[in-house]
């Protein structure tokens, strides 16, 4: 079985961020980092060299595969947002109908800016992601 390349390293959440070259890119990066440390109640931390992510959980997959992952982050890439919240895609759609633009992919939320979407219900969102008794993060 493949080796895992994204893992959580010691490189400086906020070194990275302001590396961002889109001035507005970057302040919205700051927000959501605010946004998930607020509703982690952690700080964040580089998971290879383009993910913030907060908390970790161990993973194991009816397969057999382990990995150790974070509970929930974001990548702020060139075209757009990723975040990384568990459940979100499939448990969340009341919500996502309300936030207003985006994209979801396998377990992913794509925004291309914060001005796109109702912060209230991305806070929402981002909170519902993080409860401990989630049944799809398994962390009872």
């Amino acid at each position: 079985m493949a080796e895992l390349k994204t893992k959580k390293t010691t490189q400086s959440v906020d070194t990275f961020l302001k590396q961002i070259p889109v001035e507005q890119k970057r302040k919205d990066a700051f927000a959501l980092l605010q946004l998930m440390e607020e509703a982690t109640k952690l700080k964040g931390k580089m998971w290879g060299t383009s993910i913030v992510g907060f908390g970790d959980r161990h993973l194991k997959y009816e397969s057999g595969r382990e990995l150790d992952w974070f509970i929930m982050g974001f990548s702020p890439r060139k075209q757009n947002f990723a975040l990384y919240i568990t459940g979100t895609v499939e448990k969340q759609q009341a919500l996502l109908n309300k936030l207003g633009k985006y994209k979801t992919g396998k377990g992913c939320l794509y925004i291309n800016k914060l001005e796109e979407v109702d912060l209230t219900v991305l806070k929402e969102i981002i909170n519902k992601g993080t409860y401990p008794d989630h049944p799809i993060l398994g962390l009872k």
